[in-house]
Parts: C-alpha cells; sequence; structure tokens
C-alpha cells in the first residue's frame, strides 16, 4: 500500500525541468529528511500521518483517471519524499494507460523501480537546509536510473554558501542537464497554512541568481522560478 497525502490536478509542473508541463499531482506521505525550509511539512511530519490514507497502486490510479478524464498525461510522484514508497506497481500500471511518470527526490533513498521512470529529478539538498548528504546513496539513485529515463538535477539556492555548494556540487555531474532554483522565503507551514509568500523577496533572490550565473559564466544552468508560488502562492492542491 501507497501512503497518500494527497492526489491533485489537472494543473502544472511548477518547478524543474518540466516547469509549465500539464500533469496531477500524486504526493505521498513520509520523509527522511526535515528540511529548515520545507513548504510540504504536512506530507513529512509524522503527526500528520493519520492524515494520509494507505491506498493501492490500482485505487491511485482510479483516482488520477477520474482527475485527467481518462486522458493520459503527466504523473508527477511527489512527498514528503517519495522514493520511500513502493511506486513500481503503479508505474506498471500507468504506463500500460498511456501515462507518465515524474519523481522528485532528493537522491537519498535508491528503488529499483526507478528505472521504470520517465523523469527522475534528483534535488540533493544545499546547506541552508539543514541535511546531511550521502554522495554515495546519490550515486546509487543516479545508477538506478533506466536507459530510457531523463534524469535532471534541480538544486534550491537560498543564499551565497548554497550557491557555492552548487557550483561544487554541478561540477562533478557534467552530463545531467540543470535547473537552479531560487528558495522561497516565506512558504506557508502546517500551524500557518493561509501564510503568503513574500514575492518581492522571492523576486529579488530571483533576480540575485541570475546575476550570479551569468556573471560567473555558468552557462549549463538553467535558472527558474517555482512557478506555482509565483501563479498561486502558497495554496495547496494546485
Amino acid at each position: 500500500m501507497i501512503a497518500i497525502s494527497e492526489i491533485f490536478g489537472p494543473t502544472i509542473q511548477g518547478e524543474g525541468a518540466l516547469t509549465g508541463v500539464p500533469t496531477v499531482f500524486v504526493r505521498t506521505g513520509g520523509c527522511d529528511f526535515r528540511c529548515s525550509w520545507c513548504d510540504t511539512l504536512y506530507a513529512v511530519e509524522p503527526r500528520f500521518k493519520a492524515d494520509w490514507t494507505p491506498t493501492s497502486a490500482r485505487a491511485v490510479l482510479a483516482e488520477v483517471e477520474r482527475l485527467s478524464g481518462g486522458r493520459p498525461l503527466l504523473v508527477t510522484l511527489s512527498g514528503g519524499n517519495p522514493a520511500l514508497q513502493p511506486l513500481g506497481e503503479l508505474l506498471d500500471l500507468g504506463h500500460a494507460r498511456g501515462y507518465t511518470f515524474a519523481i522528485e527526490t532528493q537522491g537519498s533513498k535508491v528503488q529499483d523501480w526507478f528505472a521504470q521512470l520517465d523523469h527522475l529529478t534528483l534535488s540533493p539538498k544545499p546547506p541552508s537546509a539543514g541535511m546531511a548528504f550521502s554522495q554515495s546513496r546519490f550515486d546509487a539513485c543516479l545508477a538506478a536510473a533506466g536507459v530510457n529515463t531523463q534524469v535532471t538535477l534541480k538544486l534550491v539556492i537560498a543564499d551565497e554558501a548554497d550557491y557555492q555548494w552548487a557550483r561544487e556540487f554541478a561540477a562533478r555531474y557534467p552530463q545531467l542537464p540543470l535547473t537552479l532554483q531560487p528558495c522561497n522565503p516565506v512558504p506557508a507551514t502546517p500551524d500557518e497554512p493561509e501564510r503568503e509568500t513574500d514575492l518581492e523577496a522571492l523576486n529579488a533572490r530571483l533576480r540575485w541568481l541570475v546575476d550570479r550565473v551569468t556573471a560567473d559564466g555558468w552557462f549549463n544552468a538553467r535558472v527558474l522560478p517555482q512557478l506555482h508560488v509565483i501563479i498561486w502562492n502558497n495554496e495547496r492542491g494546485v
């Protein structure tokens, strides 16, 4: 059974290499990280476990099909950390119906079913997240991707230390398409679900990041905001 926090859509993918692509989100519950700026704590912290529904792969796909009107589209597997869940059967069932699947994970947990993914975004956490990084686990996740899996690297940047870390980290993986994303300075929290982010500060951070990248001639990096935050602020279910 898959621990499901929420399933919603169709909407658009708001971040990473697939920004703007229509998608249905399948958000799983549970995470092995506790990032300082996490914006989905309701799908992370054990105190919300009662809100996560154990669901079969067939039931998950049925809800995806209902939301999409039976028209195959991209399914984004999110979390928490969706790599903690048994998602292989869902991938098999969905592919048989014409759906494609994308996942974003920090690269801390490897699964055999990574080879079945159409898109794998690896997003190791920078120093500002306050989490330890395991090179061996990240490399194992990268190696588990299938021959037809499109793998990309997405790095969140909150400050100059994160930026310098990202430069060094990305240099180890020149073969991976790279997206840089400014960190949301004021994410919503379970205790303040209606909290609005500071869009002016977010835009200033985005402009700072663009200036740093262009000044350094880091031209293989793509800089993108969290598009859903710009459109819907910190709302859920979009």
